[in-house]
């Protein structure tokens, strides 16, 4: 089937580390695997990462890359789960944040859904860039530039970002359609 074979060739990083929100992982995460991408999970731990799913600790998923061995330039696109924890952790990480830096002066696209655009921020990639979130970070990115609207998906340049797990539908066919086209002129660090 076509559908299953856009993505065939693409590598996808996906960054997280303990507390990303389950779903907005492992719906994207499918879909990708589904179009025939082959994904990675990278966190700067190693062994597993657990995520969170909506009010509890949710399921453990083994780790494929540590941060400190993967190379972002093996890497077609990134992906970027929310969650509250996790990127309230990996902006902490000189290493992450680079690491996500890396896909923007490549022009690569990126994918952050709810309050993963957290990371866009401590990366310094989102002014002049029109973008969506979890309502509560909005003032944070008007903050950093970013020209922040409340819908369900918004792609520019090769960024895509979603604001709710509700969003991953609209979300996941946006991120696979970036991720197919390759990369963005637009897309700058």
């Amino acid at each position: 089937m076509e559908t299953q074979q856009r993505l065939q060739g693409k590598k996808v990083a996906i960054l997280l580390t303990d507390g990303f929100e389950q779903v907005e992982m492992t719906e994207p995460r499918k879909a990708l695997q589904d179009a025939g991408a082959t994904t990675h999970l990278i966190s700067p731990k190693g062994g597993e990462v657990k995520g969170w799913d909506e009010t509890d600790w949710g399921d453990s998923f083994p780790v494929d890359l540590p941060l400190a061995g993967a190379d972002p330039n093996q890497y077609d696109a990134l992906l970027l789960p929310g969650g509250v924890m996790n990127p309230d952790n990996l902006r902490t990480e000189p290493q992450a944040v680079q690491f996500v830096r890396h896909f923007f002066e490549s022009q690569k696209p990126v994918a952050a859904i709810c309050h993963a655009p957290i990371m866009l921020i401590e990366a310094d990639v989102v002014r002049g860039r029109k973008l969506t979130s979890y309502p509560s970070i909005q003032t944070d990115l008007k903050n950093a530039g970013a020209n922040w609207v409340d819908e369900e998906v918004v792609t520019d340049q090769g960024l895509v970002t979603s604001r709710k797990p509700d969003d991953i539908p609209a979300f996941n066919r946006k991120m696979i359609e970036e991720i197919r086209e390759g990369k963005h002129k637009g897309q700058h660090a």
